[in-house]
């Protein structure tokens, strides 16, 4: 260990932390600054587009969407991580690697075939 305090080698963290902090908060009052501000009636409501309301943004939806949404975000990140297996596979994983894939889609499928016997992936 060197003869400096631990709390010396964070000073450039602390330093570039006050810097990103200064710049916001300097921006914002910048902005609020120089922008002009003249509201009128028509950029006071809600939706500037001049079409007024017809119902509530708040509609409830099936649970069904939100499971697929989730299987489709699931899948994705399986082949973020199926990409890179198969790239160093040949060379460098060998049969453990293959197993732990193997290991990997088996549980990816378990969790569709659960999806899908509880009703989730009906397509009507």
């Amino acid at each position: 260990m060197s003869n400096e305090a631990v709390p010396l080698n964070y000073i450039p963290i602390l330093f570039f932390v006050v810097i990103a902090v200064a710049f916001g908060v300097v921006s914002l009052l910048l902005g609020w600054v120089v922008r002009p501000s003249r509201p009128y009636r028509a950029k006071l409501v809600p939706y500037e587009s001049g079409s007024p309301l017809f119902s509530d943004a708040r509609l409830q939806f099936p649970m069904r969407y939100y499971i697929i949404a989730m299987l489709f975000v699931i899948f994705d990140i399986e082949v973020v991580f199926l990409f890179p297996w198969a790239v160093v596979y040949r060379s460098k994983l060998g049969l453990l690697g293959l197993l732990e894939m193997g290991l990997f889609i088996l549980i990816l499928l378990v969790g569709f075939w659960y999806a899908w016997k509880k009703g989730a992936l009906e397509w009507d």
